[in-house]
This record gives structure tokens, sequence and C-alpha cells, in this order.
């Protein structure tokens, strides 16, 4: 009988390549007579370019050109847009300046120490207008689009009639993408239409889709190559104007140009979590059970693009509650554009919604643990529609009994332990569970092994690892005969990795093509193989790389069969989607987290003690990677909850604290022991395997669960993030009230 390959804790496919040095990230390639790039970047918040001299930069040692709006080659698809549409940031279109550090030059040389050199040397002067970067003091801009529609149910503002009620503002600062990897590209121009690329993305056929789109060549034309990124939480969901300014300039000098900006580069130029401010009100009955929610929600966007993401979509589903409105609104600031970050923006409504609702138990007098159960959502109250699979109440059980739940003083500060004041919280998290469409396609050779290949992403989630224990299983086949290969733009098409649905949207095409894979090769058995010839391809039993008839008494191996038929390989493909059972069922994943805190009483330093996560989110294909997801979640929550904030300077929009010595993320001293669980229970509908997304659900919920932890503690209500001690340093006069 076949081993079960998912579920296993098996060990990444690529982790020897990635910690020997073998995995090749984008900057690694050096293609012949390749040139170096830096960016000249404004010091204006707003305004337009009034000059630009290059004369001495151009003088420098090495300097191929110096590309900006005066003299880049045309964007044939800007045409299609006209200047001034939200349309994103059209780089080196006009002289248009809309934020701090937006790129207006591009300086091209022999190696990257002389590119940086004489990015030094050009000189720009600009005509300065008015910028506005600081969101309180511009929510008379703020406004909705077509996009984010008010929605309600039931009653609007019924909460305020409710017996208990409680209201409250709740704010996130601007938070930065940090991966390890800088951002670039590499950009080769073949011939006047033909590019290859050299990309750090989560997605090669969106890269590919957007160049083609961009400067109408043939989507045959350009080759992109991301085998290995080094961590993006987001970042690398798009094509920034960087990367367009890379490739113009490339095809200006006819050679390979790399660029790779610099750590300050990345608080401008590659997105980021939009600062936000929300506001909910919700009220109960004395016994506990919800009677109305309102949230509303105002956060940053740029001058020229309007980004949007779920703030407000947890509150409409995860209660029991009749009577819930949402309004979700915008505020354009001189800044670049947002992008979604790692739990996108229901990281960000989570935090308020689960703070209030913890806020609302205290005056309730019941456990924040009991009030969520109390008004737990059977079905879905937004779709009202059965959930394809929820075990939320499981998880919860599971998560209370081993942070020991049950023994906690539910007094705030009530607690001590080795002169630290110590307190628990909890918080709930939820993100869509999705399945779009990808193709595979599968290649097994007469010598056994089977090779699968499709133009997916792997950011670090283990992707690769995850594809060969669900091939092993359809298969059979031994995990060591098989290999998965992405990040190719030549590879069938498979969407960007992002929105936790990547184990669920290519896995599945893995799924049905190694099933494919399978019938094709019966069917070479049935026609070919005379003790096959009276089965059919259902009856035969596929294990340890053969086919074995249903009597079990013949048995050939999938080497002999091709050998015997002289092939030297079966290839076929698959296309995988879902079908109607996205409209039959609304399917989600579920987090909750619990944490454990100890607060200085003097300093106000919060330290966490003990993290427990656990997961409901379907069945798991790799319990050790999942179990790093869920940790990597973590950390970034923490990061989230108690250290991460870009402070800018209004006098000028321009950060302060642009670099790791100063924008503080969590490191391994702030991460304490953390025990990931999970429910692991299939999903009936979802896809083949039963699993659901779990990239987005380590972070949401998480920063709530330390912020209601801390209140546990302190007394002290935190609903400005990040919780720092200044926040915290009347502790020693403060006796439960909030704050």
């Amino acid at each position: 009988m076949k081993k079960q390959q998912t579920g296993q804790p098996m060990n990444r496919v690529d982790g020897r390549l990635k910690v020997t040095g073998g995995a090749k990230y984008f900057a690694d390639h050096q293609p012949a007579d390749m040139q170096y790039a830096a960016l000249v970047c404004s010091t204006i918040s707003c305004g337009a370019i009034a000059s630009i001299n290059t004369t001495k930069a151009l003088r420098a040692p090495g300097v191929a050109d110096i590309v900006s709006h005066l003299n880049a080659p045309p964007v044939p698809g800007y045409k299609k847009t006209n200047p001034g549409d939200k349309n994103g940031l059209q780089i080196f279109r006009d002289n248009r300046i809309y934020s701090n550090g937006q790129p207006v030059a591009i300086v091209v040389a022999n190696t990257m120490e002389r590119a940086v050199y004489a990015a030094s040397l050009v000189e720009v002067q600009y005509n300065q207008e008015t910028h506005y970067t600081n969101m309180e003091a511009s929510m008379d801009k703020a406004f909705q689009n077509n996009r984010m529609k008010d929605y309600s149910r039931g009653e609007i503002n019924a909460w305020q009639k409710a017996p208990v009620t409680h209201s409250a503002q709740y704010t996130i600062p601007l938070e930065v993408h940090n991966p390890m990897e800088l951002a670039g590209i590499i950009a080769h121009w073949t011939s006047p239409d033909t590019l290859t690329l050299y990309a750090k993305t989560q997605g090669v056929k969106s890269v590919q889709e957007t160049i083609q789109e961009l400067f109408e060549i043939p989507e045959q034309n350009i080759t992109v190559h991301s085998r290995f990124v080094g961590g993006a939480f987001g970042m690398a969901l798009r094509v920034w104007p960087l990367e367009i300014a890379t490739i113009l300039a490339a095809k200006k000098i006819r050679k390979p140009v790399k660029l790779v900006i610099t750590r300050e580069q990345m608080f401008t130029l590659v997105g980021y979590r939009p600062n936000s401010s929300q506001t909910i009100s919700m009220g109960a009955t004395a016994d506990g059970k919800l009677t109305g929610i309102t949230h509303e929600a105002v956060a940053i966007t740029s001058p020229y693009e309007d980004f949007t993401e779920g703030i407000v979509a947890m509150t409409k589903f995860m209660y029991d509650c009749p009577n819930v409105n949402t309004r979700y609104q915008l505020v354009p600031l001189n800044m670049s554009t947002p992008i979604w970050m790692r739990g996108p923006g229901e990281a960000t409504g989570s935090f308020a919604l689960e703070s209030a609702i913890d806020e609302l138990s205290y005056k309730l007098k019941i456990d924040p643990l009991q009030l969520r159960i109390l008004n737990h959502a059977d079905t879905d109250p937004e779709r009202n529609l059965p959930f394809s699979s929820k075990y939320l109440k499981e998880a919860y059980q599971i998560g209370a009994e081993k942070i020991g739940w049950s023994s906690r003083n539910p007094a705030p500060r009530s607690m001590q332990e080795n002169g630290m004041l110590a307190g628990y919280g909890m918080s709930s998290g939820t993100f869509g569970a999705y399945r779009g469409k990808a193709t595979v396609s599968a290649i097994l050779k007469a010598d056994g092994t089977l090779t699968l290949q499709s133009a997916a992403a792997d950011i670090g989630p283990g992707t690769a690892t995850a594809m060969v224990q669900i091939a092993a299983d359809v298969t059979g086949i031994s995990p060591d005969k098989i290999t998965f290969m992405l990040g190719e733009s030549s590879f069938p098409y498979a969407p960007e990795q992002g929105g936790s649905a990547t184990v669920s949207t290519v896995g599945s095409a893995v799924s049905d093509v190694c099933h494919t894979l399978l019938k094709e090769l019966a069917n070479l058995a049935i026609s070919q193989v005379p003790a096959f010839k009276q089965t059919t391809p259902e009856q035969i039993i596929y294990e340890d790389g053969q086919l074995i008839t249903a009597d079990r008494q013949t048995k050939i191996t999938h080497e002999a069969l091709l050998q015997q038929q002289k092939l030297p390989e079966v290839k076929v493909t698959a296309t995988s989607q879902g079908g109607e059972e996205r409209k039959k069922y609304s399917m989600y994943s579920f987090s909750v987290h619990f944490a454990k805190v100890h607060v200085h009483p003097t300093t106000g330093v919060v330290r966490i003690q003990h993290i427990v996560s656990v997961a409901d989110a379907g069945a798991i294909v790799n319990t050790k990677t999942a179990r790093s997801q869920m940790i990597g979640g973590v950390v970034g929550g923490i990061g989230m909850a108690l250290t991460e904030e870009a402070i800018l300077d209004h006098r000028f929009g321009r950060f302060v604290n642009n670099n790791y010595a100063d924008y503080h993320v969590p490191v391994n001293a702030d991460t304490p022991p953390t025990d990931v669980y999970f429910v692991n229970k299939k999903d009936p509908y979802i896809n083949p395997m039963g699993s659901k997304g779990l990239g987005e659900i380590a972070l949401i919920g998480f920063a709530a669960a330390v912020s209601n932890a801390v209140f546990h503690a302190t007394g002290i209500r935190v609903r400005d993030l990040p919780i720092t001690p200044d926040k915290l340093l009347h502790i020693t006069s403060t006796e439960n009230t909030n704050t």
C-alpha cells in the first residue's frame, strides 16, 4: 500500500540549493556586457521638474547614459490613457512629481559603484507645490470609489439602541515590506521587439502580460525568469515604475541593465501597508448577543491610483449579528501607491474588530472567548450561504487549552509573575479560501522520473515541495523521483502567488494532470500489455511507480511500460479551476491566536512570553512548511503589534526611519516559544486536496491578541499601533482604565 505523502513533514525539495548558495535569485544572473543602474529620486513631494542637468554625471567614468522624461524611449501603452488619469505612475511620461522619492532619472554605467556615484552628480531643479502627507490633517479629501460601496444588513447604526455599547477609534501606521531581498530587475532587449527579464516577482505571467500591454510586443517575445524570490510579503505583486524605468534604459542603450534598489528606496518605490483609521461601534444585549456593528474605515492612497483592500470585509460575516453596516473611504496623499501586505486589509480590519469585541466583553463581564463563541456564525450572514467547512469552535478549544486560558484571572491588572504584570489575550482571524485557474504539464520519462512544470511563483512557503507531495499521492511515484519546475514564463499559466491560493489553485492542476497521466499510462497498458487487456483504467492500482491489476497478480513499472513501447517520455497537460461550488458555499480559512505577555510595571516594555496559534485551513499538505508559514505570520504580527511604524516628517513628506536600524522589525529575541496547531480537517468542496489557504490567516488577527493581552495585564487599552513603551509609561498610576 502506498504511503500517504500529503500531511507529512517533508523537507523542502529546494532546501539544499538555498542553504548552499546554489539558488539563483534575480540579481545573481549575469548576462554578457551587463550594465548597472541607479535611480535619481525626487527630493520634493509635490510639483514639477523644472530642469535636469546631467553634464557632470555623463562625464563620470563608465557612464553609458542617463534616461529621464526628456529622452526616454516612448511607451506605446501610455497613449491609451490621458495624463492625470488614475492609471498609476507612468514613469518618465512627463515632469510631474507626486511623492518624495519618485524616480526622476535612471543612470546606467558599467559598474554599480559608478552608477551610484554618477547618480549623485545629477542636478535637478523643481517647481515645488504644497504637498499633503498627513492623513489626519487631510480627512476633508476622503472619498469613495466604485470598489468600496457602503454595505448594510438590517438596520444601520442599530448598535446605538443596544443595552450595552462600545465605540472607539483604532489606528494603524504605515508599515513597509522589508524582505531580505531588495527589489529590482534585469532587462535585456535581444531585438527591438524581444525582451528577456530576470525579475523579483510573485507572478511571471502577470509581468509578461503587463509588459505586453505597455510595450505592445507579442507576449511570446517576453521571457520572464523568477525561479527564486527572497521574500516579498506582497511587494512583488505588480510591475513597479522602477522596473519600467530599467526596461526603458535597456532599450535605449541596447544592452542588458540591472537595477537593485536601496533599502531606503524600499520605503518609497514598492508599496506599503497604508496608514488607516477605523471606528468600530457595536452593541449587545446584557447576555452578550450582538445586535449591531458599524465599521467605518479610512486609509490612504496615492494621487494617481485608488488602492483598496478588504479592511471592512471581516466585519460583514465574522459574527452572527443581524444589523451590520460598513463604510470604507480613501484619502489621497502625496505618497506612492500602497500594495497588499501579508494579511492584506483583513489584518488591518481584524485589529479594530477583534480589539472592539474584546473591549465589549469587559463591559459585559463575559469572557472574551465565550463572547466570540456565543456570537459564532454557523452560516455566512453576509452571503446567506453555508460555509464549505468551518471548525473555528474546535480551533478555539485547542488554543484555549494549550495556552492555559482557563487559569487566567479575568480581571485586568490582576496577575503578576516575577515582578512583571502578566496578561492573556486572544483574537480570531479569517481570509477567503480561493481557487483560481492554472495549467500544469507533466512529463514522465522512460527512467521513471516525473517532471511537472507551471509558471507558479514561490516567495518562500515551499510551493515546489507541496506540489511534489500532491503528485506523489496521486501517482504513487516516490517524491525523490518527482521534480516541480516553476518561475518561468515559458511554462503553462499560473496566477500570482498571493491571497493564500497557490496550493489550492496550482495543487488542483497538479492533481488533475497526474490523474490525466495515469489514465494515459493505463490506456497504454490496456492496449499493449496482455495482462491488462481485460481491465479498465479505474480498476488499475497505481503504487510505487507501477501499474498493478486489481487482483495484484500483474505489475508493470512505468519505466518498463515506456521502454517496452520505445517511448522516451509521455507528456500530458491539464488545466484546472473551480466550478459552481463557490456559488453554493462560502469558503474561508480561519485562525485563532492566543498570547501571554509580560509588561514591566515601570518602563512599560512588553515581552510576549508564549504564543499559541491554531489554523482551520482544511487538510494540511506539509505540516513542516505549514508550521513555518504560521510562525512567519506570527513574527509579522509581532512587528505589527509592537514595533513597526514608518514615520514621516510631514514638513517634507519624507521618511525619517527608512532603514533597518530605525524601522524596527522583530528579531529572534522578540519571538517567544510559539506553538502551532492545525484542525487539519479536509474541506469537501474547495479542491481535490481539501486544502484551504494558510499564509494570510497566520498574521490576520494576531496584533489584536497582543493588544488584548496587554490590556489584561495592565488595564490600559492601546488602540494606536504599535504598542510602544511610551504609551504605557503611566502604567504605575493607572488602574483598570481604558485610554
